[in-house]
């Protein structure tokens, strides 16, 4: 284990490099607040504070070499209720948002809100901060994805607990009319099972993937988002 300190599209032409224009802005978040303006990101609920951190974690991921792929981040904001669409993937190399979608959490983590967080086995609570997608697998919940933990006594002990990302029936809006919820899980971020797939295949073996809240143990502890 490695330790360190429905789906939209944009229509717009492809006019720069997305990670290019992050490194070379002066100040640099102003080119993030343009990026995050061009995405339409607010529009689309994704808070302003998640985009920033994802992107400084993802900068200082791909800079020490850990990212097998670097052109794709996801975000999933926890800050957003689960009734509201919270996990957002984004091709940062042609600056598209390539799925903006539902996305659940843990059962021991709060009902319409996640609140509470743990990296413990058995605690049924989802765990915050930077993962790399990992290999797939067909298990008890089908098509899956496993998922790197890269923050020690944060998210490190994801495999031990099967924190996956996989396809959940609970994961619809036909659960949320009847339940005012979303489904939750054990604690993996599992989606709607008709986008399990294509945003498995999209993600899959390398990519970024930070899961966000305004957690102030986490924001005190991260080692990347303080390095």
């Amino acid at each position: 284990m490695l330790h360190l300190p429905f789906a939209f599209s944009s229509s717009k032409p492809v006019t720069f490099d997305f990670t290019a224009r992050v490194e070379k802005a002066t100040p640099a978040k102003s080119s993030l607040q343009m990026i995050y303006n061009d995405l339409g990101l607010a529009m689309m609920g994704l808070s302003q504070n998640a985009f920033e951190s994802a992107i400084k974690g993802y900068e200082y991921l791909k800079m020490n070499g850990i990212l097998a792929n670097e052109n794709v981040l996801s975000i999933v904001d926890f800050t957003l209720p689960s009734t509201e669409k919270r996990l957002f993937i984004i091709d940062v190399k042609s600056e598209k948002v390539l799925f903006n979608t539902y996305v659940s959490h843990g059962q021991n983590t709060g009902d319409k809100y996640a609140k509470r967080f743990s990296n413990r086995p058995e605690s049924y609570q989802s765990s915050l901060g930077f993962y790399r997608t990992s290999g797939t697998y067909n298990g008890k919940n089908g098509f899956s994805m496993r998922l790197d933990g890269l923050e020690r006594n944060i998210n490190d002990r994801a495999e031990e607990r099967a924190i996956v990302m996989h396809g959940a029936p609970y994961v619809s809006e036909g659960f949320i009319k009847t339940r005012g919820f979303l489904g939750r899980s054990w604690g993996c971020p599992a989606v709607p099972p008709q986008l399990n797939k294509p945003i498995i295949e999209t993600i899959k073996n390398g990519t970024c993937l930070f899961i966000y809240s305004e957690d102030s143990n986490y924001l005190s502890q991260s080692t990347i988002l303080n390095s």
